[in-house]
C-alpha cells in the first residue's frame, strides 16, 4: 500500500531542493497526529475540497452574477481553473503540486458574494472595525469560521498554506503579512498560486468578455498586443475559423504561452539568484515566480483594457451596484435586528461583542442567491411574518 512515507520519499525523489517538502512542515496549530496515507498538504487539500465554504463558491460571482447564464465563470471554476494552471507551473519547475493546490483551493474562500463589489461595500461598512478584505477572509474561514470538529474552530491547515493564503498578491489584493519579520517572499509554492491567480483571470476573464458581447474580437485585434499575437498566430495554422473557434484557440494560445513564460522565467531567476533551499527562498528580496518584464507589460495593457471595456461596462457595473445596495441594506437590517441571524452568529456575538464583525463574516458566506433572497423576504413587506419565523 502506498502509504505517507511513501509519498514523503517520493518527494525526495521528484522534487527541487527548493521546494517545500510534506515531511518538513512547520505542523498545525492544534496537534494531530499525522494521517497514514496522506501527506500533510494532500490532507488541507482534502479538507478545503470538504468545506461549506468551497461549496459555495459555486454560486458567487466573478463578474457575472447567476442569472445572466449558466457558462460564465464563478468563484468555484475559477478556483478550479488556477489549481489546474497552478500545478502545471509546479510540476515543471519540481515543486509541492499538493501544497500549490492546497493553496490554489482556498485562496478565494474569503471572497463574498457579488464579487469585489460585495468586498468594496464590507469594506466601507466595517471601516472602524479594521476594514474587510478577502485574504484575511479566507483565512478567517479556514481557521475560525469552519465549524466541522469538536476539538478545534477551522480546518486546522498547516502553517505553510496559511502563510501561502496571507500572502496572496495580484492587482486586486491587499495581503496580510503575518510574518513579515522572518519572510520577505513566500514560499515558491505561494508565489506560483499567485501568478496563476492572475493569468486565471485575466484570460477568462477575457473569454467571458466576449461570449457576453460585450467586448469583440475586431477591437481586441486592435487594442490589444497579446491578442494581435494570438490572432496571427491562430490563423497561420487554420485557414478559417467560426467566432467560437476563433475565441477558444486564441484564449488556448494565450493561456499556454503566458504559462510557458512564467516557468522559463523563474528557472532563469532561481539560476540567477542563487536559490538552493527553501531558506534562500524566503530571504529573496526578489520576487521569484513571475512573468517576464516583456509579457508583463502587455499584460498591464490588457488589464486596463479590461478595466476600461468590461468591468467598467454598463452590464457589469449594474450588477455590481445592485449587488452592493442588497448587501448594505441586508448589513443595517441585521444590525439593527440581530434576533434575525442564527443561533451560532448570535453566541458569536455574545463572546466576542463584536456584533458587526459577525454580520460581515455572515453575509460573506453567502452566494448571491441566498443575498438576494434575503433581501426579498427581509424588504417584501412581510417583515414582521419573517421576523416571526426566524425566532
Amino acid at each position: 500500500m502506498r502509504n505517507r512515507q511513501y509519498f514523503e520519499l517520493l518527494e525526495d525523489s521528484i522534487l527541487q531542493p527548493y521546494a517545500v517538502h510534506s515531511k518538513n512542515t512547520k505542523g498545525r496549530t492544534y496537534f494531530e497526529e499525522a494521517d497514514y496515507s496522506r501527506t500533510c498538504f494532500q490532507r488541507d487539500r482534502d479538507r478545503i475540497v470538504h468545506s461549506k465554504a468551497f461549496r459555495r463558491l459555486k454560486h458567487k460571482t466573478q463578474v457575472f452574477v447567476i442569472f445572466e447564464g449558466d457558462h460564465f465563470r464563478t468563484r468555484l471554476t475559477h478556483t478550479l481553473e488556477v489549481a489546474q494552471i497552478a500545478r502545471h507551473i509546479a510540476r515543471s519547475i519540481g515543486l509541492n503540486e499538493d501544497l500549490v493546490e492546497a493553496i490554489a483551493l482556498a485562496h478565494d474562500l474569503g471572497h463574498t458574494p457579488f464579487g469585489h463589489a460585495g468586498e468594496e461595500v464590507l469594506n466601507e461598512l466595517l471601516a472602524d472595525q479594521g476594514g474587510f478584505e478577502h485574504n484575511r477572509q479566507s483565512k478567517r474561514v479556514v481557521e475560525e469560521l469552519e465549524q466541522k470538529y469538536p476539538e478545534f474552530n477551522g480546518l486546522n491547515l498547516s502553517v505553510e498554506v496559511l502563510e501561502g493564503l496571507m500572502k496572496h498578491h495580484t492587482p486586486f489584493d491587499h495581503p496580510e503579512d503575518i510574518r513579515a519579520d522572518e519572510i520577505i517572499h513566500p514560499s515558491l509554492e505561494a508565489q506560483v498560486v499567485n501568478v496563476a491567480d492572475q493569468l486565471a483571470y485575466v484570460n477568462h476573464d477575457l473569454d467571458d468578455g466576449i461570449a457576453s458581447n460585450i467586448l469583440s474580437i475586431d477591437e481586441l485585434i486592435i487594442d490589444v498586443e497579446v491578442w494581435r499575437e494570438a490572432q496571427i498566430f491562430n490563423e497561420k495554422i487554420y485557414k478559417t475559423m467560426s467566432e467560437v473557434e476563433n475565441r477558444f484557440l486564441n484564449v488556448r494560445y494565450l493561456i499556454n504561452m503566458m504559462i510557458m513564460d512564467v516557468i522559463e522565467h523563474t528557472e532563469q531567476m532561481i539560476d540567477r539568484h542563487q536559490v538552493k533551499r527553501v531558506e534562500d527562498v524566503f530571504n529573496c528580496r526578489f520576487k521569484i515566480v513571475d512573468f517576464s518584464d516583456n509579457l508583463r507589460q502587455k499584460i498591464i495593457q490588457l488589464q486596463k483594457f479590461l478595466m476600461d471595456r468590461f468591468y467598467s461596462n454598463y452590464r457589469v457595473l449594474k450588477m455590481s451596484f445592485k449587488g452592493k445596495d442588497y448587501i448594505r441594506e441586508l448589513f443595517d437590517q441585521l444590525n439593527k435586528h440581530p434576533e434575525l441571524l442564527g443561533k451560532n452568529e448570535l453566541e458569536r456575538i455574545r463572546i466576542s461583542g463584536n456584533k458587526e464583525r459577525v454580520i460581515a463574516d455572515y453575509i460573506s458566506q453567502m452566494t448571491d442567491n441566498y443575498v438576494m433572497d434575503e433581501h426579498q423576504r427581509i424588504f417584501s413587506g412581510k417583515f414582521k411574518d419573517y421576523l416571526s419565523e426566524t425566532c
